[in-house]
């Protein structure tokens, strides 16, 4: 969830509807920013679907004790992401500003790009590493590996990890046309000014949830989305389709199909990634890093206001397994 408009590059050589500033795109490791324990940390807000992938890699990477973690709980309307105290602190624990802007300018004092999460903050040289989530992850697969146990590290996977060598060219495809169609098509249909430009990309979204619901059901699809192991793309889609039923379909104006009632194999994937709280995820990386509340919450009030009625469903608002 940004401030009010499509993505920007979602990186991968994706791009977004609109395009916005962005100065913050370092990499891990590297000669300014190396891999070090407990001088990283990541701000992030639990209603951003950006800010949810990074989330999901940190957790399912088991690098909780490895990079620090700071929500921002609130969103003020000019001010934009702020600490409210309300679920996080209220403060920034580390410099005890108000708004995520002023650790943006503190990194650069002539930032003039969006305020956006997530963020992953240095604070050694006290700036921002980087703000694009794309970026963020594809370093957390294991820049950091020389901390974990020698089984989490991607290399002694027998499966590739994260983003198995053998299938990078055919996942960067993928997670460009996903990021297109959906992870980004959601935000020019709810932020749609005219019916011509909604008219034109509810049936493309809808066509790539087609797609997808065919391509669960063939062979080697199943029952993740690259076969038998957790991949990149399988975080990128989740962080769209877990919110659509709650939040895209209504708040969105996507409501040609829903996901609980309409696709059965992506029903049965997202439920089977949010459920699982097994090693595979690290004890729950896809559920608990999902809060409904905040989700529904911050779209509404992305359209309503600070005031915005928040819709009640649906409810569950994930099924069971």
């Amino acid at each position: 969830m940004t401030n009010g408009s499509p993505r920007r590059s979602a990186g991968n050589g994706e791009t977004a509807h609109k395009h916005a500033t962005i100065t913050f795109r370092h990499t891990i490791p590297s000669e300014q920013f190396p891999a070090e324990r407990d001088r990283y940390v990541l701000y992030f807000h639990y209603g951003c679907p950006w800010a949810q992938r990074a989330l999901i890699v940190r957790a399912l990477k088991g690098l909780d004790n490895i990079i620090g973690l700071v929500e921002l709980d609130g969103k003020d309307p000019v001010k934009g992401w702020e600490f409210t105290g309300v679920r996080g602190p209220e403060r920034d624990p580390y410099y005890g500003v108000k708004y995520l802007r002023d650790l943006y300018l503190r990194a650069n004092p002539h930032y003039n790009g969006r305020i956006t999460v997530p963020v992953l903050w240095d604070l050694k040289n006290e700036t921002i590493v980087n703000n694009e989530s794309s970026d963020i992850i594809s370093f957390l697969y294991n820049a950091f590996d020389e901390f974990l146990p020698l089984e989490d590290r991607e290399s002694n996977k027998p499966d590739g990890g994260f983003r198995p060598p053998h299938l990078i060219k055919e996942i960067d495809a993928f997670n460009n046309w996903v990021f297109d169609t959906v992870n980004n098509g959601v935000y020019r249909i709810g932020f749609a000014t005219t019916q011509q430009v909604y008219d034109e990309n509810i049936w493309k979204l809808f066509n790539a949830l087609d797609r997808l619901e065919a391509y669960l059901g063939e062979p080697g699809h199943s029952p993740y989305l690259f076969g038998e192991r957790i991949t990149e793309p399988d975080v990128r889609l989740f962080t769209s389709l877990v919110r659509f039923d709650c939040a895209y379909y209504t708040i969105f104006k996507c409501n040609v199909k829903m996901i609980r009632h309409d696709y059965p194999n992506l029903h049965a994937w997202l439920r089977r990634l949010y459920w699982d709280e097994s090693d595979r995820t690290k004890g729950g990386a896809f559920m608990k890093t999902t809060n409904f509340a905040v989700i529904k919450a911050g779209y509404s009030r992305a359209f309503g206001g600070q005031h915005a009625i928040v819709p009640a469903g649906p409810l569950p608002y994930i099924l069971p397994l």
